[in-house]
């Protein structure tokens, strides 16, 4: 009884899209899914009459006509659509691509993996060491400035010229309880 309630209430064209998706077999849908028809169905309808209207002014006619909107519907379906080639044209080009062989696999025996430098599983950092130089004497100002933690220009450059330094560090061996 309470479908009859809701259907009495709903616009004619929601009762025609329900109708629809009842005539192709579906049952079981949510509500919002004649909303969401309905709103491409307008908008397609919307498009398909600015189409015709548009052929309508430059045919310099004052109205829209059938012929028109046959213009506009057929235009959205070759914009729209496309087929897809004759099926001799696919084996045409399927035959034409077949002649090619496949390159000759030079893999061994097993699953071919990269180079260990492309894997996750190598070591992918480096220090950055500093080479250290004799310490210079500061010299000693009346106003006493301190001196800035951020290194120098010159340190800069010399980081620049030996940007990494390797450094490895063995681990030191597991004892078996």
């Amino acid at each position: 009884m309470g479908d009859k309630d809701e259907e009495s209430g709903m616009p004619r064209d929601a009762k025609i899209v329900k109708s629809l998706l009842k005539s192709m077999g579906v049952e079981e849908y949510e509500p919002r899914v004649i909303h969401k028809f309905l709103e491409l169905w307008y908008r397609y309808v919307v498009d398909v009459l600015t189409d015709a209207q548009v052929y309508s002014e430059h045919a310099g006619k004052s109205s829209i006509d059938c012929d028109d909107v046959k213009l506009a519907i057929q235009s959205k379906i070759n914009f729209s659509f496309s087929q897809p080639p004759p099926r001799e044209v696919l084996l045409e080009l399927a035959q034409n691509r077949n002649k090619i062989p496949l390159p000759k696999t030079i893999a061994g025996p097993g699953i071919p993996l990269p180079p260990d430098q492309d894997t996750l599983i190598s070591p992918n950092y480096q220090f950055g060491i500093r080479n250290k130089r004799p310490a210079e004497p500061l010299e000693e100002t009346e106003d006493e400035e301190t001196t800035i933690p951020n290194p120098t220009q010159e340190d800069k450059v010399e980081l620049q010229q030996n940007p990494h330094q390797r450094v490895s560090f063995p681990l030191p061996k597991r004892q078996k309880d």
